[in-house]
């Protein structure tokens, strides 16, 4: 952490510096508790440090409700926004329904997380693709009730304590796309349809049904 610490950090002005520090140290602290993982951390601080550089304060690991725990937490002026990672891991009890899986875990965090703030994104290492359904793109005055219930459905395969409610994937919103660069410590940021547009010939080629 103070590797890539200091690599944020390199010619920032000292306010950036105590920002991001104060972001390193509360990672250092999560993981002495063993609440998260040196990976999961580095890509924490890293999109930290794009959202401090626009001007946001920013928390990490901050709890919204008695169940959910964000990845990050942002405020500037009176808007929040929340970022979650997604790194395409899945459980070894998954390995025959990974896709599904994977769809399904997107679709619950934009769905649960996205009331949760003034705006929500998703950010992911360039070395995947998240596979993020068109309805997500879509304002909840187009989104017909037979796809959201299809989304539910899936999410109600995996995710049942609680099981998420329509109203929350007919009004769930996604603003933002982040893409990290590990080793050179820094996110990207792409509005949803730029992202589906670059993914979208990957997702039909491997017959994604979004």
């Amino acid at each position: 952490m103070y590797t890539v610490a200091e690599k944020l950090t390199d010619g920032q002005t000292p306010e950036m510096k105590s920002k991001i520090n104060f972001v390193r140290e509360r990672l250092i602290e999560l993981y002495k508790k063993n609440l998260v993982k040196i990976n999961h951390s580095v890509l924490e601080i890293i999109c930290a440090s794009s959202l401090i550089s626009h001007g946001y304060t920013v928390d990490i690991e901050k709890q919204l409700s008695n169940i959910l725990v964000c990845d990050v937490f942002a405020t500037k002026g009176d808007g929040t926004f929340i970022m979650e990672i997604e790194t395409g891991f899945t459980p070894p009890d998954h390995a025959l329904d990974t896709i599904d899986y994977y769809v399904a875990r997107i679709s619950s965090k934009i769905a649960r997380y996205s009331k949760h703030c003034s705006k929500f994104a998703l950010a992911t290492p360039v070395v995947g693709i998240l596979p993020i359904p068109k309805l997500f793109l879509k304002p909840p005055s187009d989104r017909k009730m037979g796809e959201v219930q299809k989304i539910k459905n899936l999410v109600d395969r995996f995710y049942k304590n609680p099981p998420i409610e329509i109203d929350d994937i007919l009004n769930a919103r996604l603003h933002s796309i982040y893409l990290i660069n590990i080793d050179k410590g820094f996110a990207k940021q792409l509005d949803p349809y730029t992202y589906l547009d670059l993914t979208e010939k990957l997702q039909d080629a491997s017959e994604l049904d979004l």
